[in-house]
Parts: C-alpha cells; sequence; structure tokens
C-alpha cells in the first residue's frame, strides 16, 4: 500500500514549481489533493496528471491572499473528502531588492504573498484538524528564513515571519495532535522571481535544487510515524557557496 492512501492533502501555490512537484509527489503516494493557485488551466492539467496515479484532485483557482480562495478550497476537501490530513502552504513571491531599492508596495505584495496567504489557509484549516484531532501543517519557507541575506532584507522578513508563525502554532496545535513545521530550501529551479531579481538565463545555468528535490522533503515529512514530527527541514543545494 502507498504511504499516504486514504490521506487528503490541500496544496496552495500547485500550479508550478514546488507546489507541482508536491503534489505529485503525494499523488504518487496515495494522496487524493485540493490544489489552488492563480491560473486556473495549469491546475485542471495537474489534476489530469493526478488521475494517472489513481487518485482524485479538486482544482480551486485563486489568490491565496483573498480570504475567499482558502474558505473556497477547505470547502472543497470538505464536500468532497470529508476531511484534511495535509496542508502544504507553499503560495509565495520573491522579489530580491535592496531596502533602499524596495517600495511600500512591493514589501506588501511580499508580506502578503508569503506570510499573510499561509495565515489564511492555516487560519481556515486549523478549525478542521482540531475536529479531527489529527492533521499535519507543513509551511514552505525558505532558507532566507533562517539567514539573513544582502539584498533579500525585505523578503527575509517574510520567511522569518513563516518561521515563526509555525513555531507558535506547533505549540499551540500540538494538544490536538497536529504537527506543523516548515521546509527551508535554498535556490530552487522555478520561474520564482523571474524579472524580480533572477533572470531565466541564471535559473538555468545555475546548481539550485529542482522542484523534485523539494517535494521528496515534503513527503518525507508528510510520512513520519504517528508520534514523529518534522519541526524544520533545511536544504541546500551541493554548488551553493561555502560562505
Amino acid at each position: 500500500m502507498a504511504k499516504l492512501t486514504g490521506k487528503v492533502a490541500l496544496i496552495t501555490g500547485a500550479s508550478a514549481g514546488i507546489g507541482h512537484a508536491a503534489a505529485l509527489a503525494l499523488a504518487s503516494e496515495g494522496a487524493n489533493l485540493v490544489v489552488t493557485a492563480r491560473r486556473a488551466e495549469r491546475l485542471e492539467a495537474l489534476a489530469a496528471d493526478v488521475a494517472k496515479f489513481g487518485v482524485k484532485a479538486i482544482a480551486v483557482p485563486g489568490d491565496m491572499r483573498d480570504e475567499a480562495t482558502a474558505i473556497a478550497a477547505v470547502d472543497a476537501a470538505q464536500k468532497e473528502f470529508g476531511r484534511i490530513d495535509i496542508l502544504v502552504a507553499n503560495a509565495g513571491v520573491g522579489n530580491y531588492k535592496d531596502l533602499v531599492d524596495t517600495s511600500v508596495a512591493e514589501y506588501d505584495d511580499m508580506m502578503d504573498g508569503n506570510m499573510k496567504s499561509s495565515w489564511i489557509i492555516a487560519r481556515h484549516t486549523v478549525p478542521v484538524m482540531i475536529a479531527q484531532k489529527d492533521g499535519l501543517i507543513l509551511l514552505v519557507s525558505s532558507m532566507a528564513g533562517v539567514y539573513g541575506f544582502a539584498g533579500e532584507a525585505t523578503y527575509c522578513a517574510t520567511k522569518f515571519a513563516q518561521v515563526g508563525f509555525a513555531q507558535g502554532l506547533d505549540k499551540e496545535l500540538r494538544p490536538h495532535g497536529i504537527k506543523v513545521g516548515t521546509i527551508n530550501p535554498g535556490g530552487v529551479k522555478t520561474e520564482f522571481a523571474i524579472g524580480k531579481g533572477r533572470t531565466e538565463d541564471e535559473v538555468a545555468a545555475s546548481g539550485m535544487l529542482d522542484p523534485a528535490d523539494v517535494a521528496q522533503a515534503i513527503l518525507f515529512a508528510c510520512t513520519q510515524p504517528k508520534l514523529a514530527r518534522i519541526i524544520q527541514i533545511q536544504m541546500r543545494p551541493m554548488e551553493e557557496s561555502l560562505t
């Protein structure tokens, strides 16, 4: 039997990159999915790919910064499957700039896209998990949520916020049988931040992690024994600088 047979996972930011790879990884181990992101056509294509594993995926298009999207995704999971076992809060944005070149609007966009989106989907998923007395919440943060990097101070602030949120939730929700952790990858070969500090050529030529690498870490965290929990997984590519 596959490791996640009978489980239901809700994945945000699932139309590309880490979220897309995580959806395929969890589906390959038997999980049914609710996937959400802003690009409806990509979600539908993902749902079709997931069906090849003999599981079901419900696509809920929308922006996770909008509370209505979170409500719709949680409602879809409950209506179709009756539960949510795993939440992968992966939706996020990046914009790598020095502080003096960053506008208030760009700050708001990053804080809302990273921290607010994680808060909103957790806020509406947690009551379901409390009622079940079981569940796993994983926030996809970053190594920028562990260390500060020059030219990324604002981005780091949003990612550190996710880590602090997860640490607080871990203590708040553990009495209800709910596990909370973060996945903290270094650079990943995705379209993330293309045109906002990264270029396609730079990413393609880099030794960054592949989305599938991060998806395997997510899968590992999702398949721990009942009495074990992953607090944080830090990942860095082999070719990254040693400094």
